[in-house]
């Protein structure tokens, strides 16, 4: 079995296995799916959909939050951790989107990671999810599903995004994001991973050297 096909394989096994999964950040619009997870580092997406209604309704668009006050931003914001960055990356991203994109989120690479607080990982949920572009997210789930199933041996998120580029169409480009976001947070978890309930044990090496 060639690396595509096995790849192949485990895609297939995923989708089989999880039909619902989705990206559980909560939003209306690609500006709110942006701030959404801006919030969402080094926190959860839960934390996250617990703050956003009431942010959301404070600043409505990118020029209410280019404009918005530092402390009560802050505030708001509070609970996801780290919210002085955080606070200081969105109000900076929404004045260069009222700047330069006439409030808009702007959907190429380039123009998203040129925004205070976003990278590549942030650019490509935005570009798969808001915009239906191709793009392969890989946080920290992604790369420890990546790095188990011997798909990528590398550790930085873009030597792994290109690592997966080549073994998968660009068509199955946003299901690869989905589907090992999904898999590695409530299934390959990094200390108690449930193989019991993993469809994958054939196909993974990391299994494998477990039950010698």
């Amino acid at each position: 079995m060639t690396d595509a096909e096995r790849a192949g394989e485990i895609l297939a096994c995923l989708q089989q296995s999880h039909p619902d999964a989705r990206v559980e950040l909560d939003f209306d619009t690609p500006l709110q799916l942006l701030v959404a997870t801006i919030l969402s580092a080094q926190s959860t997406d839960r934390r996250v959909n617990l703050v956003t209604p009431a942010l959301f309704e404070r600043y409505a668009d990118a020029d209410a939050l280019a404009a918005a006050d530092s402390e009560e931003l802050e505030e708001l914001i509070r609970s996801t951790g780290f919210f002085r960055q955080k606070a200081k990356n969105l109000k900076a991203c929404c004045q260069i989107l009222m700047q330069e994109h006439g409030g808009d989120v702007p959907s190429d690479m380039p123009a998203l990671t040129a925004l205070p607080g976003v990278g590549r990982k942030t650019a490509n949920v935005v570009r798969a999810v808001a915009y239906g572009l191709p793009g392969i997210t890989v946080d920290t789930h992604c790369r420890r599903l990546s790095n188990r199933l011997e798909l990528s041996g590398q550790n930085d998120p873009v030597k792994i995004e290109r690592d997966l580029e080549q073994l998968y169409p660009e068509s199955a480009w946003a299901d690869v994001s989905r589907l090992f976001v999904w898999h590695g947070r409530y299934v390959c978890k990094a200390r108690t991973p449930d193989c019991g309930a993993c469809g994958l044990q054939d196909l993974c090496p990391w299994f494998s050297a477990q039950s010698v």
